[in-house]
């Protein structure tokens, strides 16, 4: 699978893994993950079945587009959208089973949110990501791709609505704390995050077995035993 380049010579998704399965005979859903790295918050997931013809201009891995362009593509890529689902991972679903394993879930839950919601069965699924046993079992028939969000046209649909959701979850998680600049950082370990960490200690939405957390954490608690 060979992706085509825009002007810019970044690689633009293609439709061909959607082709190779049967879409659009076959239902062929990509789906795609964000926020296993950020520090706070839950793992969003999209799993979308986009329509047949030219791809929608402008669509790529969410990674590679600024916020605005992810928040002009969002609604173009729900509205042109045969189906899509969203579903979640909470920071404690992550800290209970580990990160990877609470994206499985989230993805998972996205594909049965999209089935239940438009009254249909899935044929197959375009996973981003490496191969996991458990994903059989969980989303049924479906191929990973590594990268697939850079090369696999309904993945990255599904990149960018889920990270528009993510971010926007963030945003309203940061007018409720205030101070962890969560807004403009979505959770990850950017500075001004750190410092509130230290500064303003842990909320019910910080993952306590990531290293930073866990290492506030732990001072409070010798703190605590030394007073």
């Amino acid at each position: 699978m060979t992706p085509s380049r825009p002007s810019d010579g970044r690689a633009l998704p293609t439709r061909e893994l959607e082709s190779h399965h049967g879409h659009p005979t076959r239902l062929i859903a990509g789906i795609d993950e964000v926020g296993l790295a950020p520090l706070a918050g839950p793992v969003v997931a999209c799993a979308i079945i986009m329509p047949p013809g030219e791809p929608i201009a402008g669509v790529r891995d969410s990674k590679a587009l600024s916020r605005l362009q992810r928040e002009r593509l969002d609604p173009i890529i729900r509205n042109a959208a045969i189906a899509y689902g969203i579903g979640a991972a909470s920071s404690r679903e992550v800290e209970r089973l580990n990160p990877r394993a609470a994206s499985h879930l989230a993805m998972s839950r996205a594909l049965t949110t999209l089935q239940r919601r438009y009254h249909l069965s899935v044929d197959f699924t375009l996973v981003d990501g490496s191969p996991a046993r458990e994903l059989e079992s969980l989303i049924g028939p479906h191929e990973t791709v590594i990268k697939g969000d850079v090369s696999v046209y309904p993945i990255a649909c599904a990149s960018i609505v889920a990270k528009v959701l993510r971010d926007q979850l963030m945003a309203r998680l940061d007018r409720r704390y205030p101070g962890y600049d969560w807004e403009s950082n979505v959770g990850y370990p950017a500075p001004l995050h750190l410092a509130a960490l230290i500064g303003l200690g842990i909320t019910p939405h910080h993952r306590r077995t990531y290293a930073p957390v866990a290492a506030v954490i732990s001072a409070a608690r010798n703190a605590a035993s030394r007073s």
